[in-house]
C-alpha cells in the first residue's frame, strides 16, 4: 500500500501544483484576513475531495464520467460557479467596504473552497482515471480509496500551506483598502478565466 500511495501522489502532484480555484481563493483570503483564513480554504478543499472519494466508492461519479450529458452538466455547473464567484470578487473590488467580520469570512472561505472543489470535474476525473491504477482488485476497495484520498488531501493541504507561508509576510501590506480592491479584481479575473476555460474544455 505504501508503494501505491507514493505512486498515486507522484501522479497527482502535477495536477495539484497547477494553479486553480483553490489557490486563487487562498491568495485572496490570506492576504485580506491573514493566515488564519487559510485553514478555512484548506478544510473546504479537503472536504471537496472527501465528496469525490465518497462518490468514487459509491460508483456515482462513474456514471457522470461515462455519460456525456451528465459530465457536461457537472462541468458547466462548475464553470458557472467559478464565473459567478469571480464576478462577486470583481464587484467587491469596486466597493470601498470594510472587510467581513472574521466569523462570516471564515464560513465564506470554507464554502467557496468546498463548492469550487466539488464542482471541479478535474478533481472527479482523478478519482475515476488516476486512482483506479493504484487499487489492488484483490483487496477491499473502500479502505484503499480512503487511504489514497487521505494522502491526496494531505498533499493538497501541504501545497496550500506552502503558499500560505509565502503569502503571510505580504498579507499586512495587502490589507490596505487600495491593495485589497486590486486583489479582489485580480482574483475575480482569474476565477472567471478558470470558469470560461472549464466551460470551453
Amino acid at each position: 500500500m505504501t508503494t501505491s500511495v507514493i505512486g498515486f501522489l507522484a501522479a497527482v502532484l502535477p495536477l495539484v501544483a497547477t494553479p486553480g480555484a483553490s489557490l486563487a481563493l487562498l491568495v485572496r483570503h490570506v492576504t485580506v484576513g491573514g493566515r488564519r483564513r487559510a485553514a478555512d480554504v484548506m478544510l473546504g478543499t479537503a472536504g471537496g475531495l472527501v465528496v469525490h472519494a465518497s462518490l468514487a466508492v459509491a460508483g456515482l461519479s462513474a456514471v457522470v464520467m461515462h455519460s456525456a450529458e451528465a459530465f457536461t452538466a457537472v462541468r458547466l455547473a462548475g464553470a458557472l460557479y467559478l464565473v459567478g464567484l469571480g464576478l462577486w470578487c470583481l464587484r467587491s473590488g469596486h466597493r470601498r467596504t470594510r472587510p467581513a467580520p472574521p466569523h462570516r469570512m471564515g464560513r465564506s472561505a470554507y464554502g467557496q473552497a468546498f463548492l469550487g472543489n466539488v464542482l471541479n470535474p478535474k478533481a472527479a476525473s482523478i478519482y475515476l482515471t488516476v486512482l483506479p491504477q493504484f487499487i489492488d482488485p484483490h483487496r477491499s476497495v473502500v479502505p484503499q480509496i480512503a487511504i489514497l484520498a487521505g494522502a491526496h488531501a494531505v498533499l493538497v493541504t501541504g501545497w496550500l500551506a506552502v503558499w500560505t507561508a509565502l503569502l503571510g509576510p505580504a498579507s499586512r501590506a495587502l490589507r490596505a483598502a487600495g491593495a485589497r480592491a486590486a486583489l479582489n479584481r485580480v482574483t475575480g479575473l482569474i476565477l472567471i478565466g478558470l470558469g470560461v476555460r472549464a466551460a470551453a474544455a
